[in-house]
């Protein structure tokens, strides 16, 4: 038996790359979202995060898989502008939508950041089809389970149960797992 899945917090994000229009929660549902927080001058981030979002977003169609990435800064503020950015999101070839997190003001961490409670970068959520939060993980998330929990949503399907037995996936505010 599965606990209430909480609803996914909305993002606060100041400026969009690779999209024409500003997204949010709303806008994407009836998709599975992959968010991932990264910061470009994160090593975990460049390392293994970007390229597995760009392995994610190769490999699953875009109206079942949204992938987004979302540019937290927490440190070195000046060094990770939007100008910054681009030039890293070009050179890194990144082809999904970006948003860069809005600052909080006096607060180092970004309002996003902060809504989730995430512990730093790279931080991988995963929201369902109805904009309920599945996944928050700080650190890397090996390949091969982020694609099985991915995998699992979709076949979720937009109006059915969170334990779909017949698919063999069982949802919990954890995380989905194939049985």
């Amino acid at each position: 038996m599965t606990g209430v899945i909480p609803a996914a917090p909305p993002w606060d994000v100041a400026q969009w790359f690779n999209t024409d229009r500003p997204l949010d929660l709303a806008a994407l549902r009836g998709r599975v979202i992959v968010l991932g927080a990264f910061q470009m001058l994160c090593p975990g981030c460049v390392e293994h995060s970007i390229p597995q979002l760009k392995r994610v977003h190769a490999l699953f169609p875009p109206g079942d898989v949204a992938v987004i990435g979302l540019h937290s800064v927490f440190e070195h503020h000046e060094a990770m502008g939007a100008i910054a950015l681009r030039a890293f999101l070009h050179e890194y070839r990144v082809e999904f939508p970006v948003g860069i997190d809005r600052p909080g003001g006096g607060d180092p961490t970004p309002l996003t950041m902060r809504a989730y409670g995430m512990q730093g970068t790279p931080t991988t959520i995963l929201i369902d089809r109805k904009g309920r939060l599945h996944r928050q993980t700080f650190g890397h998330l090996p390949d091969l389970q982020l694609g099985a929990e991915v995998m699992a949503l979709v076949r979720a399907g937009p109006g059915l149960p969170d334990q779909n037995a017949g698919a063999g996936a069982v949802c919990s505010t954890t995380g989905c797992a194939l049985m």
